[in-house]
């Protein structure tokens, strides 16, 4: 299971940090990721860390958001700067084991003009 949590309402240029949380013994095992899903839009990736450390981001939040694993602690997190209002969404956590997918509850994330 994975279980995220630290969304919220924010104003432009502000800042949030994401946090998600995997059950099992397996978390450096896995490749984990952020999505988000905005009203009407398609679920998209923002931002990918492999099992061996390697990031991935999105043209758009490439410089303002940066991903992070604990593994010791079984999480994931996204740090999110300079947030703008394109970036409203509810975002997902989400997990690959060879081949198995995994995705969490999402937790709404909305930035005021």
């Amino acid at each position: 299971q994975l279980q995220a949590s630290g969304g919220g309402l924010v104003q432009a240029g502000g800042s949030l940090r994401l946090s998600c949380v995997a059950s099992g013994s397996v978390f450096s095992m896995y490749d984990m990721g952020w999505y988000r899903q905005a009203p009407g839009k398609q679920r998209e990736l923002v931002a990918a860390i492999s099992r061996g450390g390697s990031t991935h981001y999105a043209d758009s939040v490439k410089g303002r958001f940066a991903v992070s694993r604990d593994n010791a602690k079984n999480t994931v997190s996204l740090q999110m700067n300079v947030l703008k209002p394109e970036d409203t969404a509810v975002y997902y956590c989400n997990a690959q084991y060879y081949g198995s997918t995994y995705w969490g509850q999402g937790t709404q994330v909305t930035v005021s003009s």
